[in-house]
């Protein structure tokens, strides 16, 4: 298992580098944004990260705050736009995570930082997740992303806990650029966006 240190480093000076290389596409994104959805252009929620430490974390926005006559947000179905799907299935909306891995709040790998309303539903096993950073792409993504049960996924994400390295990243670095590429796993099979946990059947 590599150093931490220097898995941090590494990602730092892989994210400044991407930043600058990505830079006209993330403008770009913006104003296609401000243009189709309107404002705010990013999307910010509180996340928990290594060792259940709350971030901010930062995506771009794909859906529109439509809400019914009630005042309620309309279904995701409803509020997500043709130009949001375009941009999750090219996952253009996580490059401003590329900012949360330069502050070292994440890492380019690692398991995805879930919802806080999670924490109470996991198991101890499955607690485990937090003990690396967040990843913007992981074991889980790039074995099946939304496709995948949430007790698959946390069974990937323990499994990269205890068997991560420098290789295993590489690996999934190159799978979730092909991923990315295929355009797959973007929804789950009933929903446009993963359903919530509710926790697991077989809790301990």
């Amino acid at each position: 298992m590599y150093r931490s240190f220097i898995k941090k480093g590494l990602d730092k000076l892989l994210a400044l580098l991407l930043i600058v290389l990505f830079l006209p596409f993330m403008l770009i994104t913006a104003l296609l944004i401000y243009v189709k959805i309107g404002r705010p252009i990013l999307f910010r929620q509180v996340r928990p990260g290594l060792h259940e430490h709350f971030f901010s974390i930062y995506k771009f926005r794909t859906m529109s705050d439509e809400r019914g006559e009630k005042g309620e947000l309309l279904p995701d179905e409803q509020r997500l736009k043709s130009i949001g799907l375009w941009i999750r299935k090219t996952s253009l909306d996580e490059l401003p995570q590329l900012f949360n891995v330069l502050k070292g709040e994440m890492s380019f790998v690692g398991p995805r930082p879930l919802l806080v309303e999670y924490l109470e539903y996991y198991n101890e096993e499955q607690k485990r997740r937090h003990d690396v950073l967040p990843g913007i792409t992981g074991w889980a993504q790039v074995n099946g992303r939304n496709a995948l049960s949430w007790e698959q996924k946390f069974e990937y994400d323990v499994w990269y806990v205890d068997h991560q390295s420098f290789l295993l990243d590489m690996k999934i670095f190159w799978k979730t650029i092909l991923k990315v590429l295929k355009r797959s796993d973007v929804s789950s099979a009933t929903s446009v966006s993963m359903e919530k946990f509710k926790g697991s059947h077989n809790a301990r």
